[in-house]
Order: structure tokens, then sequence, then C-alpha cells
């Protein structure tokens, strides 16, 4: 499947380094990875584009922001948007602030520790915020636990076809041997609900959050559309 990017948390968030998870990724067909390390964390020191050129693949530098407090939690997102490529903010009790601000990229498995409404996903449609289907704890969890994780994206699934919101999947690594290569998480979606090509559009998307950003973060970059020429100069 061309274009499919997944995203992981790299030691010291999960148990592999970055280049062992790019490693993992290139071998199981993905064009990308973004590193999404917690905020709040000791990050792993990593070259993205050393790395991403030893294994054949775009590495991406991300974050996840987390915080009991709002205040820090708007605080970081300012920090990071200027730091990151991709800039997440974990899901839970933040939901409502990250789908509010138009600086943050992606809302972390929405579903964990929270939840999303209409109101929520139409705020993320209009601040451009990608809700995140988190493949994950229906890959590695089981019992009551699976059947909330289901339950959650069956809802989740609803609310972001109503609304239009823009979205991402993933399996939200923590370790390369909790990747899984494109095809799979295809399959998984299609025993629970989504299309292929919902799951393939959601796994596409990282990479083009991120060619995006990365030409906002251009010299170039005035605004969409609008570009510094040659005989442009800054006020």
């Amino acid at each position: 499947m061309s274009g499919a990017y997944e995203t992981a948390h790299p030691h010291p968030d999960g148990d592999s380094t970055v280049a062992r998870l790019a490693l993992t990724a290139a071998e199981q067909g993905y064009d990308g990875l973004v590193v999404r390390t917690h905020a709040d964390g000791e990050a792993e020191s990593y070259d993205p584009t050393a790395i991403g050129e030893r294994y054949g693949l775009d590495v991406v530098a991300g974050v996840e922001i987390r915080a009991a407090d709002r205040g820090r939690v708007a605080s970081a997102i300012g920090t990071e948007r200027d730091r990151r490529t991709v800039v997440c903010v974990h899901g839970g009790e933040h939901n409502r602030l990250a789908c509010e601000d138009p600086r943050v990229d992606v809302l972390a498995h929405p579903m964990a520790d929270g939840d999303v409404n209409h109101v929520l996903a139409n705020a993320a449609a209009d601040n451009g915020v990608r809700l995140e289907f988190d493949f994950g704890p229906v890959l590695r969890t089981t019992g009551g636990e699976r059947v909330r994780a289901l339950r959650g994206l069956r809802k989740l699934r609803e609310i972001v076809t109503a609304c239009d919101a823009p979205y991402v999947v993933s399996a939200d690594a923590r370790s390369h041997l909790h990747l899984r290569a494109p095809r799979e998480l295809v399959a998984v979606g299609e025993q629970i609900g989504f299309t292929r090509e919902q799951v393939e559009s959601g796994l596409a998307e990282w990479g083009r959050l991120a060619e995006r950003n990365r030409e906002r973060a251009s010299d170039s970059f005035i605004e969409p559309g609008v570009r510094r020429g040659r005989y442009e100069e800054d006020d």
C-alpha cells in the first residue's frame, strides 16, 4: 500500500529505539514513521534524516503532549508547534481543548480516557484536528478491555462519518513488536466495520500532515496558497 505511515512511541515511552522501529516499519512496507514521544518524558535523541536514509523511509519528528493541567497543555502546544513536525495531544480530559486549537494536528486515542461527541467532532473539523482511530487496544488486549475499545472505535467512526471530521489510523506501537503491516490493519479495520479505503486513508493522512507542516515551516511559506517570491522581503 503506497503512502502508508505508522506512528510509534520509542524508548523511553516504549521498549524500542527509533532506529529499530524504523527498520521494522520499512520491512513491513510503510513509507514513513511518525515518532510521538510524550512531551513530559525524557526523549531519546535521534536524527530523523539519518535514520530515514538508512532504512529508506520518511522519519517524522512528532510529539504527544500530556499533562494534568489545562494550562500546561496549552503552553506545550505553543512550544512544541515550533519544534516538531507533527503535534498530537493525549486524549482524555483535554479532548475539547485539543479539538478547538488549530495548532494541534491530532487528538490521540480520544476514546481511551475520554469521550467524543458531535460538538467536539465538529470543532475538530472546523480546526483541522485529526481524530485518531487507535487500533492498538484491539490488537493487544483481551476481555472487557478489548470490548470497550471496540465499542469506542465504533462510536467514534459513526461520529467522524456524520461530521465529516478528519482522522488518522494507527496501532500506536510502543515496541517494534507492536507494529503491524498496513494490510493487517486494513484486515482488522474491516472486521470492526471500517472500509479498506477508510483505513488506507487514515494511514496516509500522517504523511499528508507531515508534508503540509514541512511546507508551512519553510521560509517560502506565507499562508495557504501564498509563497514568498524572489522580490518579496520580510517586513
